[in-house]
């Protein structure tokens, strides 16, 4: 796929010649520089962009065309989209409230809770707490429905060594039960999580080898 933007008189190619397949099961990283294209290939994988050339297909739908349920794909984008009116804890179950789920899920839901280090925020507003915590809520409300496919921007950005730790731990835990994940990162500390690895740069990518 492809995907550029005009700035002025200038074109600049944020995705060039894409090609990539996320299996069930299976942790993927996305690594490169910021303004490498990492974000602009999420946004055509989610559905939020339309890609100029090629075409993305989830479950045999293109995204772009159809708003995907949560448990289709759910994202971890840049700016979390945390409600504010709704406490932490509120905001990580709305995905399952939605879809009528929550009490199937709410074992999950402790789980999650508990593993990103969410505990002691639960009944807090995102105002409350830092970005990092927010973060991390996201992540959560992003994972309770078991998605197919997760799509994960940056999901360390705003986490120290410990708690990047943890959310890595949960994404691991999400493709063990089936998801694919494709997270985008220029952490280079977490390719010890990662099944396979694609660096971008200047808008192309390319699977890195061992």
């Amino acid at each position: 796929m492809a995907k550029s933007y005009r700035r002025g008189t200038e074109v600049v190619h944020a995705v060039r010649d894409a090609n990539l397949t996320l299996r069930a099961g299976e942790l993927v990283g996305l690594i490169g520089r910021s303004g490498s294209g990492k974000t602009t290939l999420l946004n055509i994988a989610t559905g939020w962009e339309r890609a100029d050339e090629g075409q993305v297909v989830v479950a045999g739908e293109d995204p772009s065309r159809f708003l995907p349920a949560w448990s289709e794909v759910a994202v971890l984008p840049q700016r979390f989209g945390l409600i504010d009116e709704l406490t932490i804890r509120e905001n990580i179950e709305y995905p399952a409230r939605l879809a009528g789920t929550l009490e199937g899920v709410r074992w999950l839901i402790e789980g999650l809770i508990e593993s990103l280090e969410l505990s002691d925020l639960q009944i807090r507003y995102p105002r409350e707490t830092s970005v990092g915590e927010q973060q991390r809520a996201a992540l959560a409300r992003a994972l309770v429905l078991s998605p197919r496919l997760l799509l994960a921007d940056e999901p360390t950005g705003h986490q120290d060594r410990s708690s990047a730790e943890a959310v890595f731990d949960a994404l691991r835990q999400a493709v063990k039960a089936g998801t694919a994940c494709l997270a985008a990162t220029h952490n280079e500390d977490v390719v010890g999580y990662l099944d396979r690895i694609l660096s971008m740069s200047d808008g192309r990518v390319v699977e890195r080898t061992a």
